[in-house]
């Protein structure tokens, strides 16, 4: 029996980029029309890589710089959720590019809840699979403070829950603006200790 399914539900993508430094006041990804997604990520994206160093989001489990997979080489955000920060900020629109966003997805509800391990598949065959919640942070913040200097601050709290998932690379190919990826979930219950 497979251990993925695939479901009816599809994405779109919207918008693609790739962060290719660590200047973390200016965070911005450039956008990209396509992209080829190894299994190191974009190349020479500055999440590119097998492995990472640990950091605090997973502090109770490794000292900080200990080196682990690399599961955070994506970072996909829904149009729904954006324009959801965006109003709850009481700006107009917010730019991907200022959350170090990879990929902009339409279509899905709730997406940064899908479940852990899920995999949206391209009409090439490139496929991501879900690690988890990307959790607000304050870079994205810094970011917007450039373009939106009173109503950055709001980011962190407009965003709680709405930050999208981060992801790596399951399977290599090109993955586009325009494609339409379909979302495979795991097939099994939901976990009641």
């Amino acid at each position: 029996m497979p251990a993925l399914k695939p479901t009816h539900y599809t994405a779109e993508v919207v918008w693609l980029g790739a962060v290719m430094d660590d200047d973390r006041t200016e965070l911005k990804a450039l956008p990209r029309d396509a992209v080829e997604l190894t299994f190191a990520g974009i190349e020479g994206a500055y999440h590119a890589g097998l492995t990472r160093p640990s950091c605090s989001r997973v502090k109770s489990q490794y000292p900080r710089n200990t080196p682990i997979k690399n599961e955070r080489q994506l970072s996909i955000v829904s149009q729904e959720e954006l324009d959801a920060i965006a109003a709850e900020m009481g700006l107009e629109t917010v730019d991907p590019m200022r959350l170090g966003a990879t990929m902009v997805v339409r279509g899905i509800r709730d997406f940064s809840h899908v479940p852990p391990s899920s995999r949206l598949q391209a009409p090439s065959g490139a496929t991501v699979t879900v690690d988890m919640e990307n959790r607000p942070c304050l870079f994205p913040a810094l970011s917007l403070k450039a373009v939106h200097p009173d109503e950055a601050l709001g980011f962190k709290g407009a965003a709680k829950g709405r930050r999208g998932v981060t992801a790596w690379v399951a399977a290599e190919g090109r993955v586009a603006v325009g494609d339409v990826l379909t979302l495979h979930i795991p097939d099994q219950p939901a976990w009641a200790p």
